[in-house]
C-alpha cells in the first residue's frame, strides 16, 4: 500500500515503520552510551554509515566496494565495542512490563538475613560489597569467585567480610536465597560523573548495575554508611529502615524484619 511517492520511491507503510524502528534503536543506543567512553565511537560510527549513503548515491564505485568490503568487519567490530551497551540495552528490554507478562519475577526470602548482615557490618565499621541477583542471570561473574552454595544467614555473611578472613575482598553474591559465591570480581563502572569520594566497592557495585538488574548493597569500611546500587544509580547513605524498604520493594515482596535476634 503506496503512501506517496517521492520522484520514483514509492513510500509504504512498512517504510515508514522501519524508519520508526531503526531510529528508535539508534536513539537507545546512544541513550545507553551517553556520557561513557563509547559515546564517540558511536558517533563515529554514525558518521560512517551516513558516509556510506552518500557514496552510493553519488554512485562512487570504489568507495562502494571498499564499504562493501568492510562490512562483516565492522558487525564484528560494533558488537565488540559495544558489548558492555548493548548488554544493557538488551537487560533493559528484558524488564519492561510487556516482557515480564512472560518472565515470573522471584521473590527473595533473604532481605532480613542480608539487613541483619548490614546493621552488624556498619556496626563493626566492616567494608562489604554484596550483590542480590535479580532475573539477569551473572553466571560469569560468580564464576570469578569462590563457589559457597549455602544457605543466606547473617552471621555467615559478617563472616565473610571479616578483615582477617581470606574471602572480605571483592563481592558476596546472592542468588535464590543461596550464597552461590564469594570474592566475586565485579566490573567498575566508567561513569565520568561518579563522585569522587566513591571507593572501589562503590564503582563496582555501580558498575554491575549498569550492566544488569542486579541489586547490590556497598557498605563502606570508612564511614560504615549503607548504599545501594540499582539499573546504574546509586542511593547514598540509608538507614535500615529505608534499606529493607528499597530491597523490598525491588523484590516486590511484603515487609519483612531483619533478624535481630542473632547478635
Amino acid at each position: 500500500m503506496n503512501l506517496f511517492t517521492i520522484g520514483f520511491i514509492k513510500v509504504t507503510i512498512f517504510d515508514i515503520l522501519d524508519i520508526f524502528v531503526i531510529s528508535f534503536l539508534l536513539y537507545k543506543l546512544y541513550f545507553f552510551v551517553k556520557g561513557s567512553r563509547a559515546a564517540q565511537m558511536f558517533i563515529g560510527l554514525v558518521f560512517i554509515l551516513i558516509l556510506s549513503i552518500v557514496v552510493q548515491m553519488l554512485n562512487m564505485s570504489g568507495m562502494i566496494w571498499i564499504f562493501q568490503s568492510l562490512r562483516t568487519v565492522w558487525l564484528v567490530a560494533f558488537v565488540v565495542l559495544f558489548q558492555p551497551e548493548l548488554r544493557r540495552m538488551l537487560t533493559h528490554l528484558g524488564q519492561t512490563r510487556l516482557m515480564r507478562l512472560f518472565v515470573k519475577v522471584s521473590r527473595n526470602k533473604s532481605i532480613g538475613e542480608v539487613v541483619a548482615a548490614c546493621m552488624e557490618l556498619t556496626k563493626r565499621r566492616y567494608g562489604a560489597l554484596i550483590v542480590l541477583v535479580r532475573d539477569t542471570g551473572i553466571k560469569t561473574i560468580i564464576n570469578t569467585g569462590l563457589k559457597i552454595q549455602a544457605d543466606v544467614s547473617s552471621k555467615l555473611i559478617v563472616s565473610i567480610f571479616t578483615p582477617r578472613s581470606p574471602l572480605h575482598d571483592g563481592a558476596v553474591i546472592i542468588q535464590n536465597d543461596i550464597i552461590e559465591a564469594a570474592k566475586c570480581i565485579l566490573p567498575l563502572s566508567q561513569n565520568p560523573k561518579l563522585d569522587p569520594d566513591f571507593g572501589m566497592r562503590h564503582r563496582a557495585g555501580l558498575g554491575l548495575s549498569e550492566e544488569s538488574d542486579a541489586v547490590c548493597i556497598i557498605v563502606s569500611e570508612e564511614t560504615g554508611n549503607i548504599s545501594v546500587a540499582i539499573g546504574g544509580k546509586i542511593k547514598k547513605d540509608l538507614d535500615y529502615d529505608v534499606l529493607r524498604a528499597t530491597l523490598n520493594e525491588a523484590f516486590n515482596v511484603q515487609a519483612s524484619s531483619p533478624n535481630l535476634n542473632d547478635y
